[in-house]
């Protein structure tokens, strides 16, 4: 889909582009910290990736952001909404989105769902919280997540294990990258103790923002005893109280901690460093300390990006058994302790404190253990991660190649074809429809590769279905059948109606056999008078397709003619009520098998000699083709998940292999009334769908047996290969060789050689 691609070599990585949502410096919070450090160490490591970053902000109190693509104000729906558009025009490799409940808007975060929702390309996913015990919004949030990513990064074993178990994430886009961390040289303590005036002193350190799970005040209440000890030792409490405890209760909590020290004697050995430091400082100031202590009281916690950063310098910790100090610290890399237990932090600092040989000792496996984790090791994982995810290139897609029937057959039985499929295997519990009766009705009309005997046999098949539809007292056909023969309605869908009419015409039209031809021009006079009053507007142009080919085999049959005439009255009757000036279309929404409405309006003013209609056929199927297009170039049909959704929007999932069928079919008949190729490389467009060309790089059709996946999802394809998808793979494919036929007629000047454009 990059042309770029082909000018590379081998040895070189391929140019990537992501997304990187969620919170960014200046704000001060860890995912803010952790998505500035993704940006920066790709940026060095990776320069091929290119990162762009839209930050989650708050209105109220917007930060300055330096060299970002946008910004999203975190409880505005519609910031949503214009940022996925944004980030869908400008067509990125990924996005990867790093998910905390509480920093995007509406309860627990939900507008996030929405978000990815929009989103074309491939999701990462980083949840940097994964609750045990979620509540049932919680949960719910975060499974549709799980649904929507192609692949999820964890820093821990627990939460790839919690993902797997109690979530159900498929454990191959389950990846573990811990959280990164610098390189620096180990052993430099005592210059940087100099440095910062606490030469001589034991260095007790705790960094982060201020919040009481911290559980400082059990070190606060440790330090009476380790002073006793070694009356040296300083306690340093790093960082900023929490922006939102502040907001709540202003520094109560600080003062509540300061109290205590006070309380205890021990103010002096406490230092108070009341401010969020960058990086650089921070890193400083780590290292500077002796012993690194977490005290924290959630031992749920996955993920600490300053225990990281601690052991990745050479630190003695001393940790509280959360999740993330189990892992890190396994292998003696540190010490674990009782948690909400000052008296477990006081022994285990001056056991440190007391062997001096066992704490540098202590230093050296944390220093070893954290060469894993340092950002070049980050890097490459975040890279290989974002290889993972973005779609691979699509292949060749064949047009002379006959698609074997094999998978059409093995659909059918003598009653008609099956509705569904699981994997390749028919599901007869959901026995047949008209619908796709109808379509092998179609597909018999033009198949390649059959025996006349066998052509016979499955047209009488899928014939006697359309047949038995027919309700003589409903004067309707009826869409569902059980698979014991029995019908589930006395009447079926206004579309499957007027299907059933354009199938019918289509049979008169081009089935080889004379008497198969006869029985369709009964059935269709029979039936067209009662689709007279149907009004759904893929009714009304299903109906038109059949009259129009009714109509090329016998011009002089006057209902087909009022057919055409009253439908496209209604359809150009509704595009001028619907119409806005970036909105081109004949209803306010988008639903299924959208260019069958231009398409009928072309195809009944070529019949009619109507320019009208032709001239609103050319122009919706514009507007609709532009909307199906990719920035990247390739087809991307107006997702299943579109329907029912307000006015004036669409998603881009689920994709289903209908949309490119009639984007293939009503691209034949605007290239037949234009001559202009831009339609026969709109319809490759829709052909190549199948073969890779898509948001996820997935191969849909099967040449070999005629199958298609039952569509695209955001992980890939749907592996079930229904009676619809393959139809509408099977039928795609001699529409477009139909138009390749045409296009090379016309390109070797047997009509004249003559050109056509788009506005003639």
């Amino acid at each position: 889909m990059r042309s770029i691609f082909s000018q590379l070599t081998a040895s070189q990585p391929l140019p990537r582009r992501i997304a990187l949502i969620g919170t960014f410096t200046p704000r001060k919070c860890g995912i803010a910290t952790f998505g500035n450090d993704v940006f920066e160490k790709l940026a060095e490591f990776h320069p091929h990736i290119q990162v762009d970053v839209y930050a989650l902000d708050d209105p109220r109190n917007p930060l300055e952001y330096q060299g970002i693509a946008g910004t999203i104000a975190y409880d505005d729906p519609a910031a949503y909404e214009r940022a996925a558009r944004q980030i869908n025009e400008t067509a990125p490799d990924a996005v990867w989105l790093q998910h905390e409940y509480g920093i995007f808007g509406g309860p627990e975060g939900q507008m996030v769902c929405d978000f990815v929702d929009r989103i074309a390309a491939p999701l990462i996913l980083t949840p940097h919280t994964v609750l045990t015990e979620p509540t049932d919004l919680q949960r719910s949030i975060l499974d549709h997540l799980i649904a929507r990513a192609s692949r999820i990064m964890v820093m821990s074993r627990f939460s790839r294990d919690l993902l797997a178990e109690k979530y159900h994430a498929p454990c191959e886009i389950l990846q573990i990258i811990p959280h990164g961390a610098p390189d620096r040289p180990f052993g430099r303590s005592e210059a940087y103790k100099e440095r910062m005036g606490l030469a001589g002193r034991n260095v007790l350190m705790t960094f982060g923002l201020l919040s009481p799970g911290k559980g400082l005040e059990r070190v606060i209440e440790a330090m009476p005893a380790i002073v006793a000890r070694h009356p040296n030792t300083v306690y340093r409490i790093v960082g900023a109280t929490h922006p939102n405890l502040v907001a709540q209760e202003g520094e109560a909590y600080r003062e509540k901690l300061q109290h205590c020290a006070e309380q205890l004697g021990v103010a002096d050995h406490i230092e108070w460093e009341n401010r969020f430091l960058d990086t650089e400082e921070l890193l400083d100031q780590l290292e500077a300390c002796d012993i690194y202590v977490t005290p924290y009281f959630n031992l749920q916690q996955s993920t600490s990006g300053t225990l990281s950063y601690a052991v990745a310098l050479g630190k003695a910790v001393v940790s509280t058994p959360y999740l993330h100090a189990r892992e890190l610290l396994a292998g003696r890399a540190g010490v674990l302790i009782e948690p909400d237990c000052a008296d477990s932090i006081g022994q285990a600092v001056i056991d440190l404190l007391d062997d001096k040989d066992e704490l540098l000792a202590l230093q050296r496996r944390a220093y070893a253990k954290g060469r894993q984790t340092i950002w070049p090791r980050f890097a490459d994982g975040a890279a290989a991660l974002i290889e993972a995810a973005a779609a691979p290139e699509p292949r060749p897609a064949p047009l002379t190649t006959t698609p074997g029937l094999a998978g059409v057959f093995a659909m059918s039985d003598g009653t008609g074809m099956y509705q569904h499929a699981i994997g390749v295997v028919p599901d007869r519990r959901h026995g047949y429809c008209l619908d796709d009766n109808v379509r092998a009705l179609m597909l018999m009309n033009v198949a390649a590769g059959l025996s006349d005997q066998e052509r016979a046999s499955w047209s009488l098949t899928y014939a006697s279905f359309v047949q038995h539809a027919w309700n003589e007292e409903k004067l309707a056909f009826r869409n569902f059948m059980n698979f014991d023969r029995t019908w589930c309605e006395d009447c079926g869908s206004e579309d499957s109606n007027g299907r059933a009419i354009w199938a019918l015409g289509h049979t008169f039209e081009k089935a080889p056999d004379a008497d198969m031809r006869a029985w369709a021009k009964r059935w269709y006079d029979t039936a067209l008078p009662h689709c007279a009053t149907l009004t759904s507007p893929r009714t009304i142009a299903f109906t038109m397709l059949g009259a129009a080919a009714v109509l090329r085999a016998l011009p002089a049959h006057n209902a087909s003619c009022e057919t055409l005439e009253k439908g496209g009255e209604i359809l150009c009757r509704l595009l001028d009520e619907a119409r806005r000036p970036d909105w081109a279309w004949f209803e306010a929404v988008l639903g299924y098998d959208n260019p069958r409405l231009s398409q009928a309006l072309i195809e009944a003013g070529m019949v009619l000699g109507d320019q009208t209609m032709i001239g609103a056929g050319l122009e919706t199927l514009e507007w609709i083709a532009q909307q199906q297009t990719a920035a990247e170039g390739h087809f991307r049909p107006i997702g299943s998940e579109t329907f029912g959704k307000s006015s004036y929007t669409y998603l881009p999932f689920d994709q289903q292999p209908l949309e490119a069928q009639a984007a293939v079919e009503a691209a034949q008949a605007a290239y037949a009334a234009t001559g202009d190729d831009r339609w026969f490389e709109h319809a490759r467009r829709a052909w190549t769908w199948f073969f890779g060309a898509n948001d996820r790089g997935v191969i849909l059709g099967d040449i070999a047996t005629g199958r298609s996946r039952d569509g695209l999802t955001p992980r890939g394809a749907n592996q079930n290969c229904g009676a619809e998808s393959i139809l509408a793979f099977q039928l795609a494919h001699y529409s477009m060789l139909a138009l390749a036929r045409a296009q090379q007629r016309e390109s070797s000047g047997e009509h004249g050689g003559r050109r056509r454009t788009h506005s003639e």
